[in-house]
């Protein structure tokens, strides 16, 4: 069973959270934003806004994670 160092959050109010990114990062950010938008045609006036979505789809298909949140004796929220 894995054990995850976070505990329970007491409300889904959005949290501001400031990281800083490697350079390289940011560019590969700008560039996903660019060819986003010409695949979609909707323009993204800042990349950042990219980095909720990105971190739900990973937790969302991480088949690891997962099995660890659906296994049984995993304590609920």
């Amino acid at each position: 069973m894995t054990k995850l160092k976070l505990g329970a959050i007491p409300d889904d109010k959005p949290i501001k959270v400031t990281v800083e990114l490697p350079a390289a990062l940011h560019r590969d950010l700008v560039t996903y934003a660019e060819l986003l938008s010409s695949e979609t045609g909707q323009p993204i006036a800042d990349p950042v806004r990219l980095v909720v979505p990105m971190l739900e789809r990973f937790i969302a298909t991480d088949r690891g994670f997962a099995r660890s949140r659906n296994s049984p004796g995993r304590s609920s929220p």
